[in-house]
């Protein structure tokens, strides 16, 4: 039998690991202050996470080792890739860069702002490494992620992103012809892209330096999974497709590479190819899940799983939708307890309601409780549930209730305020004014209930989607379309219906409001093109969508 370079790479690895853990290495007790992770890295498969030479690692014996490390990081397998770097620390406690990978495996430029601890702990690695000897190259990468911790306590998160960006920067062109370097500067440029720059400026900055990498190293993992975030963005998203469907073959035993190119998918409409590869990142995230604590589940699983569920919505496919959400209230422990799970947990049960506009039961549904999840901390995803709440209480005439739901997120927006989260705040504003709106048209104030949802529209296209997410509980351009349907103005509804589908291709409800408001409009030419274009994204779903019905219906009364 013959394997490839990557998978004897990977097996040698294991092996080393193996083979030092039988000699009880004990690890240097001056570092315990540290809170480092070790054990036995778990690698689900034969350990293939793609290819990778990073030239700045320590020792001859543990370089393997580095860039397994390296190359788990690049997937955004943290948990694993700081235990890979403490074990070259444990052998080798004089590497300063290994210091480096844990205070990189520890700072996650895309996603939340760290926790106090975090950031601690990365100050007390750039200590530690500060006093260690360090060639040139060296210095400058520990140099760069200690600005992002740097005076954490006084400097915004956002100022110490771009101080790192810049860092990068420097060494980047220094070292052009360095990939690594090039690689680690367009994520850090990348993350350090605000999300009201609708020019995408430093996206696109980022995946031109990496499109260039991509054609010369096309198994590096990095360099695939920065091109997707770069491009997750409806503008951009056809730049990443053919690398979308590439980089789930390069590291095949990451559940997060599995997982990635389901972003590119969802921007396309591909809900097929989101769907496999979705179901792919789940299984992995399983095999992980059971060999680091048997019977609990990770938070790879459940950010999987809301992609699945958005993908079946879209496809009209309610019984594998609700089967995913019955299967994560089933979970006993899920790990760790953050950000991505509080999301998901929120907008699954958000979802199924408001997608199928089932509003009594939009009306009804509450926070699932998860051992573990602090909802308190999580007032952005509080308010995706209560969004919903507050829209079908509206929808079924429960104003007063409506009205309640309608404060509860004006606090969560001041919370986030508070936390100088714009963002997020921004995101809870937009469903302020959405509910505003229907809350007017209930009243009968159908001009201001019209120039409100228009505004919340209009606020919304000014900013970009959160990465956590597949997209918006419900697109402020398509219900501002839905309303100037319920006004009896096809016309004008049909002109926001496209706008919904041109930036969210493939939408169920877009597409069958689109064929609505064509047929309320005398367009029936259009109608049957909207009408098929749901029945082709429906086709082989055995869904109970009244929906597909009336799409059948009219397409076989007007087709001659």
């Amino acid at each position: 039998m013959k394997y490839s370079k990557s998978t004897l790479l990977s097996l040698g690895v294991i092996l080393f690991f193996l083979v030092s853990s039988c000699k009880n290495d004990k690890p240097n007790p001056n570092l315990t202050a540290l809170n480092l992770l070790r054990g036995d890295l778990q690698l689900c498969g034969n350990g293939q996470f793609g290819d990778v030479n990073f030239s700045e690692s320590c020792s001859y014996e543990t370089r393997e080792t580095f860039n397994l490390a390296i190359s788990l990081l690049h997937s955004f397998e943290y948990i694993e890739a700081e235990k890979a770097f403490v074990k070259i620390i444990d052998k080798d406690p004089d590497c300063a860069m290994a210091y480096w990978g844990v205070a990189m495996s520890i700072y996650h430029g895309l996603w939340a702002p760290p926790e106090k601890s975090v950031l601690e702990k990365g100050v007390k690695l750039m200590a530690v490494a500060e006093k260690l000897p360090k060639s040139k190259k060296a210095e400058q990468y520990l140099d760069a992620i200690g600005s992002f911790y740097k005076n954490w306590e006084s400097v915004d998160n956002q100022t110490r992103k771009l101080a790192y960006a810049q860092k990068m920067k420097d060494m980047y062109e220094e070292n052009s012809k360095d990939t690594e370097v090039a690689v680690f500067y367009a994520l850090a440029l990348r993350a350090s892209a605000v999300a009201s720059d609708k020019t995408y400026s430093k996206q696109r900055e980022a995946g031109q330096i990496l499109d260039d990498l991509f054609r010369k190293e096309p198994n590096h993992p990095g360099i695939a999974h920065y091109i997707i975030h770069s491009y997750d963005y409806q503008e951009l998203a056809k730049l990443g497709l053919s690398t979308a469907r590439r980089y789930a073959d390069i590291a095949p035993n990451s559940a997060h590479a599995q997982h990635m190119p389901s972003h590119i998918f969802t921007r396309l409409g591909l809900w097929d190819e989101s769907i496999d590869t979705n179901l792919n990142s789940a299984e992995s995230a399983i095999c992980y899940a059971e060999s680091i604590s048997p019977g609990a589940h990770w938070d790879e699983e459940v950010h999987a799983m809301g992609y699945l569920v958005y993908a079946y919505l879209q496809k009209g496919n309610n019984k594998l939708a609700y089967e995913q959400y019955e299967y994560l209230k089933s979970f006993k422990e899920i790990f760790p307890p953050n950000f991505k799970i509080a999301y998901t947990a929120a907008a699954i049960p958000t979802r199924l309601a408001v997608e199928n506009k089932n509003w009594k039961e939009a009306a009804g549904i509450e926070l699932p409780q998860i051992a573990g999840l602090e909802w308190q901390k999580f007032p952005w995803q509080k308010a995706l549930l209560h969004y919903a709440k507050a829209l079908g209480n509206i929808h079924i005439n429960n104003l007063n209730e409506a009205q309640n739901e309608l404060d509860l997120l004006r606090s969560f927006e001041k919370e986030l305020i508070t936390l100088k989260d714009a963002y997020k705040a921004n995101q809870v504003a937009i469903q302020i004014k959405t509910i505003e709106a229907w809350m007017q048209l209930k009243k009968g104030n159908n001009v201001e209930a019209v120039s409100l949802m228009t505004t919340a529209a209009d606020m919304e296209s000014k900013t970009s989607k959160h990465p956590v997410t597949p997209g918006e509980i419900l697109p402020a351009d398509e219900l501002l379309a839905d309303m100037l349907l319920a006004l009896n103005k096809p016309q004008e509804a049909l002109v926001a219906y496209e706008l919904n589908l041109e930036r969210r291709p493939n939408r169920f409800n877009g597409l069958y409001g689109a064929a609505i408001a064509a047929k309320q409009s005398g367009n029936i030419e259009k109608s049957a093109i909207y009408f098929e274009a749901l029945l082709k994204l429906t086709r082989n779903i055995d869904s109970d969508r009244k929906e597909i019905k009336e799409a059948n219906a009219f397409i076989k009364q007007n087709t001659i």
